[in-house]
């Protein structure tokens, strides 16, 4: 059995932060709250939840500040999670469960990061981040942005998740673009990871052909770590799709087959570069392809995991149709039901075609999605 510190920083966060610590406390021995800011009720919410809240004066770095909330911990363990982060009544049981058990021995337990969902409230985009710490190791936030822990020691993968859910139609902030120029305008060298981060800060921003810049230095750094680089060619592709420079998107898609086995994230996006170009048949491969892939969480990369299920079928129903076989485009769109039930598109898909078995001289280009 083990005890466990959570440690939060936290700004402004008076919408989200009941709801994430009343999903979590019950599991927690001490809670910590590090407020770098806040003006508006979030410590009175903390304060129904723990005693032990710090202030932090805010230094555009989220390392230190993360650094000075585990400073506070006392316990065998520390967890950590943002105020927009949930924990579900499954997978409290499962922590409770797992600090009763003799798992004292692991250094780092690794829990599923679930950050997109689908109407039906399925994971769509995946992946395992170092959420249980021991304390006594003394591991240490590196980066200013988007902050990480250099894992060590004896790590275990659980099937335990935490779902980040922000709040609906929260317009994409520029806030991590502007820390990141202020330390180039400072002349600090960004290292490999900040230079992908950075990169991708600009793509989120749509400063695309400054993204498209710093993307390929960052690819062209060999100590960059290699789910980096998949993540990076994918949203350099996406940055040369909306220029529509087709070729481009297509060279830095294979070249992530370099880097690690093939991924249906990136088979997708082939097959839909294919799609834009009218080449239905090459993008029927790609897309079969795709089904036929199986996602590795614990690899430590980032999976849509829509793409190796639904969305290959969605997509293979309208390349079908484009090629007029219309039994295989109905077969792929039941399919892609099976994966999503009572999806839009899937019942629009069915509406049309029995359009279609009426009358074959219907206007049929409302099939694309």
């Amino acid at each position: 059995m083990f005890t466990i510190s959570l440690c939060m920083i936290v700004k402004n966060e008076e919408k989200t932060l009941d709801r994430c610590l009343y999903s979590i406390h019950k599991a927690c021995d001490e809670i910590i709250i590090v407020d770098t800011g806040s003006t508006d009720k979030t410590k009175e919410i903390a304060q129904k939840y723990t005693s032990k809240i710090y202030d932090f004066e805010w230094v555009e770095d989220f390392s230190k500040a993360r650094n000075f909330s585990f400073s506070k911990a006392t316990k065998d363990y520390i967890l950590w999670l943002d105020a927009d982060d949930v924990v579900s009544n499954e997978n409290l049981k499962k922590i409770i469960e797992l600090k009763n058990s003799k798992e004292n021995n692991v250094d780092i337990f690794m829990f599923k990061y679930n950050i997109q969902f689908d109407k039906n409230n399925k994971p769509i985009f995946s992946y395992y981040r170092e959420r249980l710490l021991k304390r006594l190791n003394n591991y240490i936030w590196l980066d200013p942005v988007h902050e990480c822990i250099q894992i060590s020691g004896n790590i275990k993968y659980l099937d335990i998740a935490v779902e980040h859910r922000k709040e609906l139609n929260k317009a994409y902030s520029n806030r991590n673009l502007k820390i990141y120029e202020k330390l180039i305008d400072k002349g600090v060298e960004l290292s490999a990871r900040q230079q992908f981060y950075y990169a991708r800060e600009l793509f989120y921003n749509n400063k695309i052909k400054k993204a498209i810049t710093n993307f390929n230095k960052f690819l062209k750094n060999d100590d960059a770590w290699q789910e980096n680089k998949i993540s990076a060619s994918l949203d350099l592709a996406n940055c040369y799709i909306s220029l529509k420079y087709y070729d481009k998107a297509i060279d830095c898609l294979l070249n992530t087959f370099k880097f690690a086995s093939i991924r249906a994230e990136i088979v997708c996006a082939l097959a839909k570069v294919m799609q834009n170009l009218n080449k239905y048949n090459e993008a029927i491969q790609w897309y079969e392809l795709a089904l036929k892939l199986e996602p590795n969480l614990e690899s430590g990369g980032f999976y849509n995991l829509d793409n190796y299920n639904y969305i290959p079928c969605i997509e293979l129903c309208v390349c079908y149709y484009r090629i007029g076989n219309i039994e295989k485009a109905k077969h792929y769109n039941n399919l892609a039901g099976k994966f999503k039930p009572n999806d839009d598109a899937v019942e629009l898909n069915k509406i049309f075609f029995d359009k279609v078995e009426k009358s074959a001289n219907n206007d049929f280009s409302n099939l694309d999605n």
